[in-house]
């Protein structure tokens, strides 16, 4: 069930049969047992489906953006207020009527698809897969930052801890929605939580003192600035532990407080005559501001604007230049189906590469992932175009070994079907796909058979061959993968 389908029933009033809001003489034309017998809307049976309707309008959207499990609080109060709703509407008496039983016959189809939509969600294996590699950061983090720090040690951060988050983080990205909001709200509000864990990791401040020949009164300044990164760095790992679900008794609200009321003790100090100290406290005021923008993640996600990157300018302008690439493909293709190699728009397609890569992700991983599959689009047409030229311009000598001939007979074949996965426009269950993927393989184990006999100008050949016939099959893959943003 289609969450725009769903969406357009909420505050639709159930028409009893026919439409009650307009009642025009179209509306009259239905069964005849309907035409003898009109139900006026204060029919009792009538009344009590617009009251389960007017529920069903509240509930509706609800349904529709939740983001969470099956065994979240929220989800079984909708799925038992929807159940009672059921219930209710099989205990309509339609006293046997034609018009009755419709009514609530429709009644009981928007519930009941309330009902699995929100299990349908909940349950989905994208949903699955994003709380999966949500519970996997969750341990990485506690093990290697928050536990230790609870128990009065040092957090292990390094690159292995680094690495490994954005490999989390690319791994969510790669989760396919199906453009499905509740998918969509849940992988953003992980991709947040988890960004805002890195951007916390690599922007920690170390705890600095000041060895300077100061006087007395600017030492205790120093001192308690010293003090108050003791509590910042605490207050660090207990902002993971709440970003990370791993904090049972905090909360975003009182973690503010602490933060806000350690700028207010550093603005008390009187650092004025002391340049070095003055920056010092600056940098510490800067950590605690980084602390402090992450503490708005609460409500992530429920913004439309947010989670739905379809209304991000950075996405529309990565959508405008594959709109322009698919213009260009096209063009190239039809050129080549007659043997035309003029058209070669490779300066444009380059223009569109320094485009892209000026285009602002916002540090989003979506973002990102949307702009690195634009660059593969536009790379893949400019690779055909440089090796149709290679073929066309190549004049083999008579000394040529043999085995690197057999390499140049495989790169003829692979940019023929570079062209066929060019404009390949299916899934992965078409018969054309798999005939593709089969022909591509089969051209891998060519090169595979192919002998350099110690030739290394073939041995260059065959591995640049297996590269290209490579980027071929992922470039397949990523087209009918049906990835969204």
């Amino acid at each position: 069930m289609a969450v725009r389908w769903l969406c357009s029933l909420f505050g639709k009033p159930f028409d009893g049969g026919k439409r009650m809001d307009h009642g025009g003489p179209q509306d009259q034309q239905q069964h005849p047992a309907e035409q003898q017998q009109p139900y006026h809307p204060q029919h009792p049976a009538m009344m009590r489906l617009y009251e389960v309707q007017k529920e069903v309008s509240t509930l509706g959207p609800q349904v529709c953006t939740f983001s969470g499990l099956q065994n979240d609080r929220e989800y079984k109060r909708m799925e038992r207020e929807l159940t009672q709703l059921l219930l209710q509407v099989d205990q309509v008496d339609t006293e046997g009527k034609l018009e009755l039983q419709g009514a609530r016959k429709r009644a009981a189809q928007e519930v009941e698809g309330l009902l699995r939509y929100l299990e349908e969600n909940a349950s989905h294996p994208s949903r699955l897969a994003i709380e999966d590699l949500s519970i996997a950061a969750r341990e990485l983090v506690d093990e290697r930052v928050v536990a230790p720090q609870r128990a009065g040690g040092v957090a292990e951060i390094n690159d292995e801890l680094v690495d490994a988050l954005q490999e989390l983080v690319l791994r969510l990205t790669q989760i396919k929605t199906e453009g499905r909001v509740p998918l969509r709200k849940a992988r953003y509000r992980a991709l947040t939580r988890l960004c805002a864990v890195q951007d916390v990791l690599e922007s920690r401040t170390p705890q600095q003192t000041l060895s300077l020949p100061l006087s007395g009164d600017t030492h205790e300044a120093v001192n308690r600035i010293n003090q108050v990164m003791v509590k910042v760095s605490m207050a660090r790992s207990q902002l993971l532990a709440l970003l990370m679900g791993l904090s049972g008794r905090d909360s975003c609200a009182h973690l503010s407080r602490i933060l806000t009321e350690l700028q207010v003790e550093l603005d008390a100090l009187d650092v004025s005559g002391n340049a070095a100290i003055r920056n010092y406290r600056k940098q510490v005021v800067e950590e605690i501001n980084g602390l402090l923008k992450h503490l708005d993640l609460e409500g992530e996600g429920d913004d439309t604007r947010r989670y739905d990157l379809a209304q991000n300018n950075s996405i529309r302008e990565i959508e405008a230049v594959r709109a322009h690439v698919s213009h260009l493909r096209e063009g190239v293709l039809r050129h080549c189906v007659v043997g035309d190699l003029s058209f070669r728009p490779k300066a444009e397609l380059q223009s569109l590469l320094t485009h892209l890569d000026q285009v602002d992700t916002a540090k989003n991983p979506c973002i990102r992932e949307a702009r690195r599959r634009a660059v593969v689009e536009v790379q893949a047409v400019i690779t055909f175009l440089d090796l149709r030229e290679a073929l066309v311009c190549r004049q083999p000598g008579p000394e040529e070994h043999p085995s690197h001939r057999a390499v140049w007979l495989v790169l003829g074949s692979l940019s023929d079907l570079q062209a066929q996965v060019l404009g390949f426009d299916g899934k992965r269950a078409d018969k054309s796909y798999m005939m593709l993927e089969e022909l591509l393989t089969k051209q891998l184990l060519a090169l595979d058979a192919v002998d350099p006999q110690g030739d290394a100008s073939t041995k260059v050949a065959r591995k640049q061959a297996v590269k290209f016939a490579q980027n071929i099959l992922n470039y397949l893959d990523m087209k009918t993968d049906e990835w969204e943003y």
